[in-house]
């Protein structure tokens, strides 16, 4: 695609990550052209193409054979991401998919499968990466700082997805397995199972873990069907052990910390508002960098995530976040809720099956 040439972009869904961050990023991008939005509830795409100037799908299938459309965004319910990128890629789009990609490997196999025949862009929308903490933290991590790399233990809770999403109550979608698959683990966890194994340059291997719906109900007041907390043990391919934490009954205040243990000392990431990157060296020496926030759900950053995927379309790069990563992280959310379930540990299966057709 010639530089000059701005790329024309349609989403599936009008829900909140669209509203304040996809559609919203993507307006304040030059080479980018906003043309039409899906969304099954209509008031809710209407609302969104009165605010950028598109135009209302009329159905999936208006949006997919819509030739002035390069690229889509997927930011649906989890159960739909695997059939809409397929369906895009199929129809000659590039596709950025929220994360959890799927909600089973095999469709996450076909997903990369269907990127690989049709030649197009496949990025799985993984923000924490690029959030500026962390690139600090894997900048100072590549310099040696903190040594070894010995253990970690990473958190990130918040009051729950009904407290911010669209649906705005407990029938929110988020709460539904059939829509879901996994509750905590897969809005919150994945991002954990993604940008460790960035920051620390090794693939989670096999997890062990407790997963379990202690506190959120639904709209009938029964227990919801995916969980809403897990604490999990995950090993490296080089040895690094530690812990992901994922809860979605931190009500009082979201955590995001991260605190990486080396031979030479530690690195806490996002627990002090001012200086979101702290390396403590255990000669006593501290150094605190102050550079800028991780988004919360009250206080969204930009992310980075639809502008670097438009520049991989515009300069025909590979999408540093592809469907292989966006596999491994969904690898490791299901070993652990397959560790929950059978109360043993289990390996992570890192290579996606092969799929016959896509």
């Amino acid at each position: 695609m010639s530089v000059e040439q701005k790329v024309r972009v349609g989403f599936f869904a009008a829900g909140s990550i669209v509203i304040y961050r996809h559609a919203l990023e993507l307006s304040q991008n030059p080479d980018v052209e906003l043309v039409m939005v899906y969304d099954p509830l209509r008031e809710r795409a209407k609302s969104l193409a009165e605010q950028y100037g598109m135009k209302v799908a009329a159905s999936e299938k208006a949006l997919l054979s819509n030739k002035n459309i390069d690229a889509v965004i997927v930011a649906t319910p989890n159960s739909e991401h695997a059939r809409l990128t397929i369906a895009a890629l199929k129809a000659g789009k590039h596709v950025l998919c929220e994360k959890p990609m799927a909600t089973t490997l095999e469709d996450a196999a076909a997903m990369i499968a269907a990127a690989k025949a049709s030649k197009k862009k496949l990025m799985i929308g993984h923000n924490q990466c690029l959030m500026a903490p962390h690139l600090k933290a894997k900048a100072l991590l590549k310099e040696g700082v903190i040594g070894e790399i010995l253990t970690f233990r990473s958190s990130f809770g918040h009051g729950g997805p009904e407290t911010w999403s669209q649906d705005n109550g407990p029938h929110t979608w988020f709460f539904k397995k059939e829509k879901a698959y996994v509750g905590s683990m897969g809005d919150l966890g994945v991002h954990k199972a993604y940008l460790l194994p960035w920051l620390l340059g090794s693939d989670f291997v096999e997890a062990g873990a407790f997963v379990d719906t202690k506190l959120k109900r639904d709209e009938n007041n029964k227990l919801i069907s995916v969980d809403d907390n897990a604490v999990c043990i995950l090993k490296m391919a080089n040895g690094v052990t530690g812990q992901l934490t994922a809860s979605w009954t931190y009500g009082a205040k979201e955590d995001n910390v991260t605190v990486i243990y080396g031979s030479k000392g530690q690195m806490i990431l996002g627990a002090d508002p001012n200086y979101q990157v702290e390396v403590m060296l255990n000669n006593g020496e501290v150094a605190r960098y102050k550079v800028g926030a991780v988004a919360t759900n009250t206080c969204q950053v930009k992310s980075g995530i639809p502008d670097l995927f438009i520049d991989c379309i515009l300069d025909d790069l590979e999408p540093p976040f592809d469907g292989l990563k966006g596999y491994k992280a969904l690898a490791t959310v299901v070993a652990c809720m397959e560790s929950a379930a059978s109360k043993k540990i289990c390996a992570v299966q890192n290579t996606p099956p092969k799929i016959k057709k896509a």
